[in-house]
């Protein structure tokens, strides 16, 4: 299952560390973060509730970045 998500990033290195932190996170198949259009596409692996996993996502993503936001 893919999904998309809006998100607040304020440069294109920190959207870069978001997308590396979100490929790493259980549950997540493949995850791209486009700066310019303030995207996250993330694909998730079969079986795995999409609402956990993003939530796991975003405290990732807060660690390597805590300014980012992802809207769920």
């Amino acid at each position: 299952m893919k999904k998309t998500y809006k998100i607040d990033v304020d440069c294109a290195n920190c959207a870069n560390l978001m997308e590396d932190a979100a490929r790493k996170t259980s549950g997540v198949q493949s995850a791209t973060v486009n700066f310019m259009t303030l995207k996250m596409n993330v694909e998730f692996e079969e079986g795995q509730d999409p609402k956990a996993v993003m939530q796991e996502v975003r405290k990732v993503c807060k660690k390597v970045e805590p300014d980012c936001e992802i809207f769920l």
